[in-house]
């Protein structure tokens, strides 16, 4: 089994990364604040105003070390990799399934069943948190019981649109009562719906940055067992878009990403006033809520869970590397069907 490894968060504006030996340094005017090892990362993410010297980039690249810029307040600007792991007859065979409609909704479907039990996983857990707030709990539980009919629906053959169909209408109805999984802070953190580009509330900005370090994580995932992080199943073809990465994220979204939004904002580790909105509506968190995002993120990764098709305990940030190999089997043959991952 792979070894889980640390991601390497740097949001120190003006700081400046280089190579020292098998070392990784973190200097800040000049002045090394940080020195890592080489072998204990497996990722370097770079907020902001930071600069890697070439030699760094081209040492990460030769370690498959991934290496991503994001901007100050967490969109995805670009990544720095190495050669491409894997052969490429398991790529010819990632793409010829991708161009069979038949192939492509077998694989979206087992994706987005993943991704709506999890959801529903999600509402049934807060559903019995409201036992006494029997209006907050009836609405959960009328949520999750139009999951579980998607979920029967997407049981049976259905087409590719039917599957994105399905997966937008899952998300709508899980959006919809999401609010009332907020159970501190609600003057601060109320959630009224789904907002992206800009995000335009505090929750908004919360799972907007969560859900690009998912996606960084999925996508790192699919380059190491040797897939193609752009061509997806799920989502379509668009230039500048890891389709693949988009879809493993999928199975995670709620699971992982959501559970740590709404852990940080009910445990009262973050805190509204943190977040502030820009002329444009975009709101943004500070710098010492990222690194406590970033910190709490860190540590929910470290967290074992059992695999539900492996039946062995793994690290949750070894999640997108599992589901990316056994996607990778499934389209090699040695498996009769891709296993999504399941929350037990």
């Amino acid at each position: 089994m792979k070894r889980l490894l640390n991601t390497l968060y740097v949001t120190t504006q003006g700081a400046y990364l280089c190579r020292e030996g098998e070392t990784v340094h973190v200097r800040v005017e000049k002045e090394t604040k940080l020195r890592v090892p080489i072998h204990t990362l497996g990722a370097i993410v770079c907020f902001g105003n930071v600069t890697c010297t070439p030699f760094l980039m081209g040492f990460c690249g030769e370690r498959d070390v991934g290496l991503a810029f994001l901007t100050e307040y967490g969109r995805f600007l670009c990544r720095v990799e190495g050669p491409m792991n894997g052969n490429v007859l398991l790529r010819r065979e990632q793409y010829r399934q991708a161009d069979d409609e038949t192939g492509t909704a077998n694989i979206a479907r087992s994706i987005v069943g993943a991704k709506v039990a999890n959801s529903r996983a999600v509402l049934m857990r807060a559903a019995r948190e409201h036992a006494e707030e029997s209006k907050a709990q009836h609405q959960l539980d009328a949520a999750a019981h139009r999951l579980a009919r998607w979920m029967e629906r997407l049981n049976r053959e259905t087409s590719l649109d039917e599957a994105r169909g399905g997966e937008g209408d899952a998300a709508r109805v899980y959006f919809d009562v999401f609010d009332h999984l907020i159970l501190a802070q609600r003057e601060d953190f109320r959630f009224t719906g789904r907002s992206r580009r800009p995000p335009l509330d505090p929750v908004n900005a919360l799972l907007s940055f969560l859900y690009t370090l998912l996606v960084h994580d999925c996508a790192s995932a699919c380059q190491g067992v040797g897939l193609d992080p752009a061509v997806g199943y799920l989502h379509r073809d668009r230039p500048g878009r890891p389709g693949l990465a988009l879809d493993l994220m999928e199975e995670f979204r709620a699971f992982l990403a959501d559970r740590v939004a709404l852990s940080l904002i009910n445990r009262q580790q973050i805190r509204g006033k943190a977040f502030r909105a820009a002329e444009s509506g975009a709101v943004t968190m500070d710098d010492e809520t990222r690194k406590e995002v970033l910190t709490a993120y860190q540590k929910r990764k470290q967290e074992e869970i059992l695999h539900p098709f492996l039946g062995e305990r793994v690290p949750i940030g070894l999640l997108p590397h599992v589901q990316a190999l056994l996607l990778a089997r499934y389209l090699r043959g040695d498996l009769d069907g891709y296993p999504p991952f399941f929350w037990r």
